[in-house]
Parts: structure tokens; C-alpha cells; sequence
């Protein structure tokens, strides 16, 4: 079967900035919601998905964790962080006018991340919400007669043919997103051009509901191994209030020992433990921006 990839759309979104950064072959398939990219690779209709799971300013993805985790035989094979910057653009016809944009389209998070820029440059100007700053950038791209604007990244800003005027207009420098790679199989995915920062095993652990302190003990059981955790949230089961599971990130790659022996441990407190995935994560650069003058 022909390798596919299937990612949250349209083309120009940051998601597609991960793909671009993960598959240079194959063909890539964009999809309307997170949950139509995931089943299509819990069925096989496509052989990858990436979808975003984490960002630093708007926290955890929730529909992409809940789904992830109640769909079987599927696991994060691999971890790209994209950089989330912003940029405002125009339809080349329109650039020395950009100072006079009658409205600005854009997804609401990147309105939002952008609020200072807006604020001092362009504060009369209106902002309207569109499904996604891809979808900003393509109706800038098709109303040429208009003096309208986009926030959006680079990449929507060349597949729509969109001059950017102003780059980095975000208000936080750190802004950065967690895309993860969906299969079927266990086997861990490599990329021999971006910058590897390291190895993640992801699990979930649900709780006995009559065992007092047992999330003490559970997370005892990393703290003398020696095992790093970077990330530990509960989400709610669904199943009645007071019922949680927890995600957690172990700093570290499924080896023989220490961490089959740290899960060994936490079963034997009843609780019950699913291993997502064990996987390299990238850095992506975020270049590729030029500046239209």
C-alpha cells in the first residue's frame, strides 16, 4: 500500500509545517477534525497521522488526547515541536497598503497570540474568526480587490501566494506546539534531518477508586528509578465525576529494565497502565520566512 499521510488541514497549517518536516515522500491527506485523522489510521486507510497534542500557551489538545487514548492499536512513533510564529500577510497586490487593511482574518488563537501587535499598529481594525489560519490566508489570496490581511505561518503564506509584511507579530517568543505521529505498529519513526532532543514513553494510569495515597505510590515508583517525568495531567474517564486517568511523559526510552519494572510495580497497586508510545522528539527551526518589501 502506498505510504499516506493524514494530518489535521487544510494545507498552510502549522500541522502541515510537521508533516513537511517528517515526510519528504508519500502522499499527505488533509483531514477536517482530529478525530477523522485518528480513525483513519486506526483502520488503515492511511499509514500515518500527525495531529497536536500540547502547546505552551493554550496547554493540552483535549479532543486529540481523549481520543487518542480510547482508540486501540494505534501509538506515537514519533514527536516533532514546531515553533508558532505568527505573521501578518497580504495579497502581493496589496503590500504597500497593508498599514490600511479594512479587516484581519485569522483562527481565534492566533488573534489572541497576537494582541499586542494588533493593539499598537492596527487597534481600529476589526478581526474576524475563521476555522483556521489556513483558511484566512486562502480567502485574502482570493479577494485581491479587497484591502484585507492574514495572520498565519509561512507556509500558508506560500501556498496561497500571500506577501508576508510583518513576521513574528505573536506576543510570546516561546510559543511553541507538540505535534505527535500516529501508527499502527510500535516501531519508533526517525527523521535524519531535524535536530533530535531526545526519547519520550508516554503511558496512562487509572487509579484503584478505594486505595488511599495511590498516586504517591505510583509516582514513587518513577522518583527511585531515577526516572524523569515532564509532563503528568489527569483527564477525565467519561465514565461519572471523580473518575480520572493520568497521562504521563517519561524522560526516557522503553528499555528492558527500569521502566517495565516501574509498571510492574504500579500493576501491582491494581492500578491498570497503557503504554502509548516510545519515540524520538525533534526540534523543527521555524525558518522560512521572507519578508516582502
Amino acid at each position: 500500500m502506498k505510504e499516506t499521510v493524514g494530518y489535521l488541514g487544510p494545507k498552510g497549517t502549522f500541522t502541515k509545517i510537521a508533516v513537511d518536516s517528517m515526510f519528504d515522500k508519500g502522499e499527505k491527506k488533509g483531514f477536517s477534525t482530529i478525530p477523522e485523522c485518528i480513525e483513519a489510521v486506526a483502520t488503515g486507510d492511511i499509514t500515518y497521522a500527525v495531529i497536536p497534542l500540547e502547546n505552551t500557551i493554550e496547554g493540552t489538545v483535549n479532543i486529540a488526547l481523549d481520543y487518542l487514548t480510547q482508540t486501540e492499536d494505534i501509538n506515537i512513533v514519533s514527536e516533532v515541536i514546531v515553533p508558532i510564529r505568527q505573521h501578518l500577510m497580504v495579497h502581493p497586490d496589496n503590500v504597500d497598503k497593508w498599514m490600511k487593511v479594512n479587516v484581519i482574518y485569522s483562527h481565534p488563537h492566533a488573534i489572541a497570540q497576537c494582541h499586542t501587535f494588533l493593539r499598537l499598529h492596527l487597534s481600529n481594525v476589526p478581526a474576524d474568526s475563521m476555522k483556521s489560519t489556513a483558511a484566512a490566508a486562502e480567502y485574502v489570496s482570493q479577494h485581491p480587490e479587497q484591502n484585507i490581511a492574514a495572520i498565519g505561518n509561512h507556509l500558508a503564506a506560500k501556498e496561497y501566494g500571500l506577501a508576508i509584511v510583518q513576521k513574528d507579530i505573536h506576543d510570546f517568543s516561546n510559543n511553541h506546539t507538540r505535534f505527535v505521529v500516529l501508527h499502527q505498529d510500535h516501531k519508533e519513526l526517525t527523521s535524519d534531518t531535524l535536530e533530535e532532543r531526545g526519547h519520550k514513553t508516554t503511558i496512562t494510569v487509572t487509579l484503584p477508586s478505594d486505595r488511599p495515597g495511590a498516586l504517591h505510590q505510583v509516582l514513587s515508583a518513577f522518583a527511585w528509578r531515577n526516572l524523569n517525568l515532564s509532563k503528568i495531567e489527569s483527564r477525565p474517564m467519561k465514565t461519572g465525576l471523580g473518575n480520572y486517568y493520568f497521562l504521563i511523559d517519561i524522560e526516557k526510552k522503553l528499555d528492558k529494565v527500569l521502566i517495565p519494572n516501574a509498571i510492574a510495580e504500579i500493576e501491582s497497586l491494581d492500578c491498570q497502565v497503557t503504554i502509548l508510545g516510545s519515540y524520538p522528539y525533534y526540534l523543527h527551526s521555524g525558518n522560512g520566512v521572507t519578508l516582502a518589501v
